[in-house]
Protein backbone atom coordinates (compact mmCIF):
# COMPACT_ATOMS: atom_id res chain seq x y z
CA UNK A 1 0.00 0.00 0.00
CA UNK A 2 1.29 3.44 -0.92
CA UNK A 3 2.15 6.01 1.75
CA UNK A 4 -0.32 8.93 1.71
CA UNK A 5 2.63 11.35 1.68
CA UNK A 6 4.42 9.84 -1.34
CA UNK A 7 4.78 12.17 -4.31
CA UNK A 8 2.50 10.13 -6.60
CA UNK A 9 -0.13 9.71 -3.88
CA UNK A 10 -0.12 13.45 -3.14
CA UNK A 11 -0.36 14.24 -6.86
CA UNK A 12 -3.40 11.98 -7.24
CA UNK A 13 -5.02 13.51 -4.17
CA UNK A 14 -4.35 16.97 -5.62
CA UNK A 15 -6.05 16.00 -8.88
CA UNK A 16 -9.02 14.58 -6.96
CA UNK A 17 -9.28 17.82 -4.93
CA UNK A 18 -9.07 19.85 -8.14
CA UNK A 19 -11.97 17.86 -9.62
CA UNK A 20 -14.03 18.16 -6.42
CA UNK A 21 -13.39 21.92 -6.27
CA UNK A 22 -14.38 22.49 -9.91
CA UNK A 23 -17.51 20.33 -9.63
CA UNK A 24 -18.55 22.44 -6.62
CA UNK A 25 -18.18 25.52 -8.85
CA UNK A 26 -20.55 23.95 -11.39
CA UNK A 27 -18.02 22.58 -13.89
CA UNK A 28 -18.92 19.41 -15.78
CA UNK A 29 -16.02 16.95 -16.01
CA UNK A 30 -15.59 15.53 -19.54
CA UNK A 31 -12.27 13.67 -19.19
CA UNK A 32 -9.54 12.90 -16.66
CA UNK A 33 -5.85 12.45 -17.49
CA UNK A 34 -6.48 12.73 -21.23
CA UNK A 35 -3.44 11.81 -23.32
CA UNK A 36 -2.15 12.59 -26.77
CA UNK A 37 1.05 10.65 -27.22
CA UNK A 38 3.30 11.45 -24.26
CA UNK A 39 1.40 14.64 -23.37
CA UNK A 40 -1.37 14.72 -20.78
CA UNK A 41 -3.91 17.20 -19.43
CA UNK A 42 -5.31 16.52 -15.96
CA UNK A 43 -8.93 17.50 -16.58
CA UNK A 44 -11.11 18.58 -19.46
CA UNK A 45 -14.30 20.32 -18.35
CA UNK A 46 -17.18 22.48 -19.42
CA UNK A 47 -17.85 25.76 -17.63
CA UNK A 48 -21.25 26.63 -19.05
CA UNK A 49 -20.51 26.55 -22.80
CA UNK A 50 -16.75 27.06 -22.50
CA UNK A 51 -14.39 24.10 -22.95
CA UNK A 52 -11.83 24.25 -20.13
CA UNK A 53 -8.50 22.43 -19.98
CA UNK A 54 -7.21 22.14 -16.41
CA UNK A 55 -3.66 21.61 -15.22
CA UNK A 56 -3.41 20.77 -11.52
CA UNK A 57 -0.23 21.62 -9.62
CA UNK A 58 0.20 20.25 -6.10
CA UNK A 59 2.86 21.82 -3.88
CA UNK A 60 3.91 21.65 -0.25
CA UNK A 61 3.20 24.72 1.88
CA UNK A 62 6.19 27.03 1.70
CA UNK A 63 7.56 25.54 -1.54
CA UNK A 64 10.13 27.82 -3.18
CA UNK A 65 8.17 27.75 -6.43
CA UNK A 66 4.39 27.79 -6.33
CA UNK A 67 2.28 25.48 -8.47
CA UNK A 68 1.31 28.04 -11.09
CA UNK A 69 4.86 29.29 -11.43
CA UNK A 70 6.21 25.73 -11.74
CA UNK A 71 4.82 25.45 -15.27
CA UNK A 72 7.97 25.93 -17.34
CA UNK A 73 8.38 26.42 -21.10
CA UNK A 74 8.61 22.67 -21.75
CA UNK A 75 5.37 22.00 -19.85
CA UNK A 76 3.63 24.91 -21.64
CA UNK A 77 4.56 23.35 -25.00
CA UNK A 78 3.23 19.96 -23.86
CA UNK A 79 -0.02 21.57 -22.67
CA UNK A 80 -0.37 23.37 -25.98
CA UNK A 81 0.10 20.11 -27.92
CA UNK A 82 -2.38 18.11 -25.85
CA UNK A 83 -5.03 20.85 -25.92
CA UNK A 84 -4.67 21.24 -29.70
CA UNK A 85 -4.91 17.45 -30.15
CA UNK A 86 -8.14 17.33 -28.16
CA UNK A 87 -9.68 20.24 -30.05
CA UNK A 88 -8.68 18.68 -33.39
CA UNK A 89 -10.78 15.59 -32.52
CA UNK A 90 -13.93 17.64 -31.91
CA UNK A 91 -16.47 18.25 -34.67
CA UNK A 92 -17.46 21.01 -34.70
CA UNK A 93 -14.56 22.77 -32.99
CA UNK A 94 -15.54 24.64 -29.82
CA UNK A 95 -16.25 28.35 -30.24
CA UNK A 96 -14.39 29.13 -27.03
CA UNK A 97 -11.93 27.36 -24.79
CA UNK A 98 -9.40 28.25 -22.13
CA UNK A 99 -6.73 26.80 -19.89
CA UNK A 100 -7.12 27.00 -16.12
CA UNK A 101 -4.61 26.09 -13.44
CA UNK A 102 -5.67 24.71 -10.08
CA UNK A 103 -2.99 25.01 -7.43
CA UNK A 104 -3.27 22.67 -4.45
CA UNK A 105 -1.28 23.44 -1.31
CA UNK A 106 -0.62 20.61 1.15
CA UNK A 107 1.34 19.77 4.28
CA UNK A 108 2.25 16.12 4.87
CA UNK A 109 -0.50 15.10 2.44
CA UNK A 110 -3.22 17.20 4.11
CA UNK A 111 -4.75 19.67 1.67
CA UNK A 112 -4.70 23.17 3.11
CA UNK A 113 -5.65 25.44 0.21
CA UNK A 114 -7.00 25.32 -3.34
CA UNK A 115 -6.46 28.21 -5.75
CA UNK A 116 -8.09 28.46 -9.17
CA UNK A 117 -6.50 30.58 -11.91
CA UNK A 118 -8.95 30.97 -14.78
CA UNK A 119 -7.85 31.65 -18.34
CA UNK A 120 -4.18 31.27 -17.54
CA UNK A 121 -1.86 32.78 -20.13
CA UNK A 122 0.58 29.97 -20.72
CA UNK A 123 1.08 29.83 -24.44
CA UNK A 124 2.50 33.28 -25.20
CA UNK A 125 6.06 34.52 -24.80
CA UNK A 126 5.18 36.16 -21.51
CA UNK A 127 3.43 33.64 -19.30
CA UNK A 128 1.43 35.30 -16.59
CA UNK A 129 -1.25 34.64 -14.05
CA UNK A 130 -4.85 34.42 -15.08
CA UNK A 131 -7.59 36.25 -13.20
Amino acid sequence: MEDRTSKSSIGRRGEQESERFLRAKGFKILARNWRAGKDEIDLICKDDEILVFVETRTRRTGALVGGFDSIDARKRKALNRVCCAYIAKLKPHPSSFRLDVVEIEHEEGEILATRHFENAVLFGKEAGRGH
